[in-house]
């Protein structure tokens, strides 16, 4: 009988242990959640965070999520943003699209979801005009094994997230409009804080990420007073809101919206508004990244202004960029690869002489264009400087330690032999396009799967020993400074912040990672600074 009772109550205790590994249902603030167990990660997708944009709530700013009563089931993507197919290299988790967009995608390795794990947030790049959290390249499952409550949030964008009017201001309490996509990147933090603890995060350790217009969104969160202080940390890859050009102001933006819909041949907002998002989307036409503007409740000032006075986020921060970001096509716009031609290019950006530029760049020789020196000087117009003024910013103003890097390893050569790589690591038939050349270094946005330890996510790369040896270095400084707010863990080369440091320690990430003290480079960026100063008092 005792045997028996001791058998029973094992029994018991047994199945109340699996009950508690495999909780799948997780009560929010505003329903219940029913998610998926992968490989012992629980998985909850398609959570709402905010209202469905549409209808009367287009170009308004988010809402309250709706209540639910029944049992939700969180076991697939919620539909991608509104977009163009802009980038060639972009995968998505569903094929569905809509206006009704505000969902997002949580990673858990909570067993009790009592743990406390620290919290990590994602947001998409894709030049604030596509991309979503259901991207594969993003997903949190990686993560989530080293112990992080990872999380994807989509946003909306184009026309949809950055469109100001002035009937938009006149109908805003807070009588502003435009930067609808930062506004619900501020929503979905605002959701974590509030619900996190229930899947086994800790709401005061949240740690938010981007890459290009996310790392631009993560830039700008920093300053905003609806979000600052609700980031424990941040982390940003290629991008920022500062450094080449100012953000329009509210009249600059309204004018532009006002432009548009004359343009179109509509009369007012609700015109647009009762257009299907289809139709708006192709009368828009989104190729470029949308404009945003000091609205007064997003943003209350330049954001430079308020780096400069040091009111962004006192929090640690990890920043870094890639080696080549972009093509030098991409600043010739489509003239040959010679000094001449390279030099007008120049003299017509930074309203300078292009010699000293150039020399400071080490590009002597129209072969040079086509090196590495040529592949920085893109890049730095394309998107580093502005990541360099960002850390710069920091690392004046900010109390806390900032870390820099750059993603240096090349990618492998394409499975693939009809395609080839194009701009900002998009994919395009060879057939219609010049033979791409051999980029010397990492281009942008190639290092979102190294980083996030996502590189079987992506068929299109003969992915090698190699690779996966930076994606594990890559990723394990994140997953530390997720954790600590410090990257450095055994089996790392040390890393050292740049605060208090005259030329910035940069940890070089490749194949032999290193930290490396480069005053050439910290000259051309202090010369380019200077001109971009000038450019835009």
């Amino acid at each position: 009988m005792k045997k028996q009772l001791l058998i029973t109550m094992a029994i018991i205790l047994l199945s109340g242990g699996i009950r508690a590994q495999n909780v799948l249902q997780v009560r929010t603030h505003d329903g219940v959640l029913k998610g998926v167990n992968e490989s012992g990660i629980k998985v909850f997708k398609g959570v709402p965070f905010a209202a469905p944009p549409v209808g009367t709530l287009r170009w308004k700013a988010p809402q309250p999520v709706k209540k639910w009563e029944d049992v939700r089931n969180a076991d697939k993507f919620g539909p991608n943003p509104m977009q163009e197919n802009v980038y060639g290299d972009m995968n998505f988790g569903t094929k569905r699209m809509s206006e009704d967009c505000l969902y997002l995608n949580i990673w858990s390795p909570a067993k009790t979801m009592k743990e406390h794990l620290p919290v990590f947030v994602y947001f998409n790049g894709g030049g604030l005009m596509a991309g979503s959290g259901s991207e594969p390249r993003y997903a949190g499952l990686s993560m989530a094994r080293r112990g992080i409550v990872s999380i994807t949030a989509n946003y909306r964008e184009g026309i949809f997230g950055f469109f100001s009017h002035p009937q938009l201001s006149k109908e805003s309490p807070y009588k502003g409009s435009g930067n609808y996509g930062f506004l619900d990147q501020v929503a979905a933090i605002k959701w974590v804080k509030n619900n996190i603890v229930a899947f086994g995060g800790d709401p005061d350790k949240i740690t938010i990420m981007g890459e290009s217009a996310g790392s631009m969104s993560v830039s700008a969160l920093m300053v905003s007073p609806l979000s600052k202080n609700l980031i424990h940390q941040v982390m940003g890859s290629s991008g920022s809101v500062i450094g080449s050009r100012k953000i329009l102001t509210q009249t600059e933006a309204e004018n532009a919206g006002l432009e548009f819909v004359k343009n179109t041949g509509y009369k007012s907002i609700n015109d647009l508004r009762n257009l299907p998002a289809e139709q708006l989307m192709k009368l828009a036409a989104v190729k470029s990244v949308p404009a945003y503007n000091i609205d007064g409740y997003f943003f209350t000032e330049q954001p430079m202004k308020s780096y400069k006075a040091g009111r962004q986020a006192q929090v640690a921060c990890l920043i870094g960029n890639n080696s080549s970001e972009m093509v030098p096509a991409f600043i010739l716009k489509g003239k040959p690869a010679t000094i001449e031609n390279l030099r007008q290019v120049v003299e017509e950006i930074f309203k300078a002489p292009a010699d000293k530029i150039l020399d400071l760049y080490g590009i002597h020789t129209d072969a040079d264009i086509m090196k590495l020196p040529g592949y920085q000087l893109a890049g730095d117009i394309f998107i580093a400087y502005s990541t360099w003024k960002w850390i710069d910013m920091l690392k004046q103003t900010g109390s806390q330690p900032v870390y820099r890097y750059i993603f240096c390893h090349p990618r492998p050569d394409m499975v693939m032999q009809d395609k080839t790589a194009g701009l900002a690591g998009g994919v395009q038939d060879k057939k219609n396009a010049s033979p791409a050349p051999k980029i010397p270094g990492a281009i942008h946005s190639a290092d979102i799967e190294y980083s996030m330890g996502n590189l079987s996510t992506n068929t299109i790369f003969a992915w090698n020993a190699d690779d996966y040896a930076v994606s594990n270095i890559f990723e394990s400084y994140y997953a530390n400074f997720i954790k600590t707010g410090n990257p450095n863990g055994l089996g790392l080369p040390d890393w050292t912040p740049v605060n208090g440091q005259v030329v910035d320690p940069v940890m070089q990430i490749n194949v032999n990672t290193f930290q490396k003290v480069d005053s050439k480079m910290e000259k051309r960026y202090n010369y380019i600074d200077k001109l971009f100063s000038s450019v835009n008092k």
